[in-house]
């Protein structure tokens, strides 16, 4: 019979795998009610390029892919429209993307001149120096624009909402071995945010995590779906995303294993306040 010490190995040997594992951020999901109009929009106002446009009639939807470099390298946008259906509730969980410039003043001019919305002038953050703005897509997501030296990386953070902010931390550490790289509690707003990632915040996009003082449920709406994650074993990924969800919550959604018609394997689940994640072969695991 094996000890108490001999059970908890292979626990240890899969979160210890998961640390050393090459992960990244790919790209977000969500759905848009006029797909050529938030490419012309962003494309436009906020510089990215369009990476990719593939329809597929048959399930009636065609997705566009776009961000700021070539999706090896860098996280992307993946706007979905679905045939006919051209307005979405965004809920209250979800917060903001997020995009790092050198010159938020003139990012916003540039947004406003195409006739796009600024809704937060830019200008410091109260209490500090950093220069952020705010803006507005057409179907009412919102974009922080952060002013911020040359990145690698302009598109920066994919921003949630959740009620446990510990309990939070503590599962995308486990599950998707990502390091908490700052927190940060403004008690004079009421909230705590705590920013996880795989690299610094100036060189790769970050998840931050937003908790409300005395929140701990919200509306998510049927807008924004998910984020995807690479990894170089969907298998092994998914055997500490399955050690996380027994000890904070959260459910595997679909067990690993290749798509149907094609070899591209992947796994999903919802995080403990309902947040859905995709893990891909990474582009470089592949």
């Amino acid at each position: 019979m094996a000890t108490g010490s001999e059970a908890t190995k292979p626990a240890e040997a899969v979160l210890e795998w998961n640390k050393q594992d090459n992960k990244r951020m790919l790209h977000a999901v969500y759905r848009v009610g006029d797909l050529d109009r938030t490419i012309k929009y962003y494309t436009e106002c906020f510089g990215m390029k369009l990476l990719r446009k593939r329809d597929v009639p048959d399930e009636k939807y065609t997705n566009a892919f776009l961000g700021f470099g070539p999706e090896t390298t860098n996280f992307a946008l993946e706007l979905t429209y679905n045939y006919g259906v051209d307005k979405y509730d965004i809920g209250e969980g979800f917060g903001h993307f997020a995009i790092a410039n050198e010159d938020v003043y003139k990012l916003a001019e540039n947004i406003k001149s195409k006739g796009g919305k600024i809704t937060r002038e830019p200008g410091p953050v109260k209490g500090g120096s950093t220069v952020i703005a705010f803006a507005q897509d057409p179907d009412g997501y919102l974009f922080e624009l952060i002013q911020r030296a040359e990145t690698p990386e302009p598109l920066c953070q994919v921003m949630l909402r959740v009620g446990d902010l510990e309990r939070s931390i503590k599962f995308y550490e486990k599950a998707l071995g990502m390091k908490l790289l700052r927190k940060k509690d403004v008690p004079d707003y009421k909230y705590t945010i705590a920013m996880l990632g795989y690299a610094d915040e100036d060189k790769t996009t970050v998840l931050e995590l937003t908790y409300n003082y005395g929140r701990t449920e919200y509306s998510k709406g049927n807008a924004y779906a998910q984020v995807a994650i690479g990894t170089n074993d969907v298998y092994k990924s998914a055997e500490a995303v399955d050690l996380a969800t027994k000890e904070l919550g959260g459910k595997i959604l679909r067990q690993p294993g290749p798509l149907p018609g094609i070899n591209t394997k992947i796994a999903s689940f919802v995080d403990p306040d309902g947040w859905k994640v995709f893990l891909n072969l990474s582009f470089e695991g592949k």
